[in-house]
């Protein structure tokens, strides 16, 4: 019993930000009904971002079926649907028909570009989204091309994430007002929201709008990865002057010989110093060395390795699932913990006890779900 136990909220089948939101909600208790397509994409058991709900499926073609969803949202604190602007209205499920049968009602939106603007109906992913807020520009090596950062910036950090806090946000103000309310989640917004601190340093004069010249982007010798002789990594960022003693100590190096650390002139001489020690030794080696001290070191790690690094394996960080690896529910709760007890349905697997509960004849269901 999570600490959103008690929530209701349903989800009309997408990809990406939209799922994953609806996982985190899951996750944490909410009691989330996904309406399915009956010739969507196949579904199985390891797909973690679809665990913790049920899975109907309705032939939205079809008005009976349109009728049987706003029945479903009658009962919910939160939708969510990541349709283009506009799909939803012409499905008869738009948020004014939505709010008229449930006021309280918060009715999530989740797009890249937003419901409004030139390029709201408009085609794009992830990166195209970030690209117009500085974020992809930012990533990547000096003289390179910006890095993408696998799709975590625009889908889930700056969408799912965006939109779970979002309906959170507006079921807390309904449950005080009585009013429902749109969420307007837009990818684009969320990555330029969490480009915040960057704009921050860049208005106080402190970041350089070239790649790798920035103290967080890879220039600064204390906040980068080396290359060991193992070919593996080690991720490094003392930037606390203690912390960056204490580093430089364990390797050998005299810290009075590097107290112009922070004058980026001093930088490229001491990364090659650096780059040099590390490449002497494995990744394990310098694992082992700095394990447990405050110098801000870290083995880069695999995929596979991840899980099995000893802190994740205390945590429980990553759990197994019907054969399947997977990140654990976060963040921990004390007296309320999220679960993932509750495995990723097979598309329509509950269609037959969710419509059933709300008086749909066997006859019925087959006609609105699509069944074949």
């Amino acid at each position: 019993m999570g600490p959103l136990s008690g929530i209701r909220v349903v989800e009309f089948a997408g990809i990406g930000p939209g799922p994953f939101c609806a996982m985190l909600l899951a996750d944490l208790g909410a009691e989330v009904i996904r309406l399915d397509r009956p010739d969507g994409a196949a579904m199985d058991r390891r797909d973690a971002v679809l665990r913790g709900r049920r899975s109907v499926t309705l032939d939205l073609k079809q008005p009976g079926a349109v009728a049987a969803a706003l029945k479903l949202v009658e009962g919910a604190d939160a939708l969510i649907e990541g349709f283009r602007p506009g799909v939803m209205e012409r499905l008869g499920l738009g948020p004014e028909v939505c709010l008229a049968r449930n006021p309280r009602l918060a009715y999530g939106r989740m797009t890249g570009w937003g419901q409004t603007g030139p390029l709201a109906q408009a085609a794009g992913h992830d990166m195209n989204y970030i690209a117009i807020t500085g974020a992809l520009h930012a990533m990547g090596r000096a003289g390179e091309r910006p890095a993408p950062p696998l799709n975590l910036v625009g889908d889930y950090g700056g969408g799912g994430m965006l939109l779970a806090m979002g309906l959170l946000a507006a079921i807390l103000n309904a449950r005080s007002t009585g009013q429902g309310q749109v969420v307007d989640a837009a990818m684009s917004d969320g990555a330029a929201l969490l480009m915040a601190p960057i704009y921050t340093m860049m208005a106080r004069g402190r970041w350089q709008p070239e790649r790798e010249s920035n103290m967080l982007d890879g220039a600064a010798p204390w906040y980068d990865t080396y290359t060991c002789a193992d070919g593996g990594f080690v991720s490094v960022a003392p930037i606390e002057p203690q912390f960056f003693d204490l580093f430089l100590r364990r390797l050998g190096i005299d810290p009075d010989a590097h107290k112009d650390r922070m004058q980026p002139a001093a930088w490229p001489a001491l990364k090659a110093k650096l780059a040099a020690v590390f490449a002497s030794q494995p990744r394990d080696h310098w694992a082992a060395l700095f394990e447990g001290t405050d110098a801000c070191v870290a083995p880069v790690l695999s995929m596979a390795e991840a899980p099995l690094h000893p802190h994740n394996v205390a945590r429980q960080t990553f759990i197994e699932r019907d054969g399947a690896l997977q990140s654990a529910p976060a963040p921990r709760f004390s007296a309320t913990p999220g679960s993932a007890e509750l495995p990723p349905p097979t598309r329509g697997e509950h269609t037959q006890d969710v419509l059933g509960a709300l008086g749909y004849s066997a006859a019925d269901i087959a006609s609105i779900s699509g069944a074949k």
